[in-house]
């Protein structure tokens, strides 16, 4: 599950994505951006949950894996709204 850029797309950042905010409940899809250095598992790639609240500049977010409810504390570059 190797996450690749696209050629234009290397090494750029969307500073619109690393500054955008979330309230408590919405719904947010995880969307790994590849350039930046991330500290959780790969098999969340795509996964969806929703916001819990917000810690410093990042958001728990809570999502099923399985049976089991769990908490991730994710930036939100890495984080995308859903409708």
């Amino acid at each position: 599950m190797a996450l690749k850029k696209k050629l234009r797309d290397k090494g750029k950042i969307e500073l619109s994505l690393y500054f955008q905010e979330f309230k408590e409940g919405e719904k947010v899809a995880v969307k790994i951006e590849p350039s930046l250095n991330f500290s959780f598992p790969e098999r969340m790639q795509g996964r969806t949950g929703s916001i819990k609240e917000k810690r410093g500049r990042a958001y728990i977010v809570k999502i099923k894996d399985q049976d089991k409810e769990k908490r991730f504390l994710i930036e939100p570059i890495h984080l995308k709204k859903i409708k």
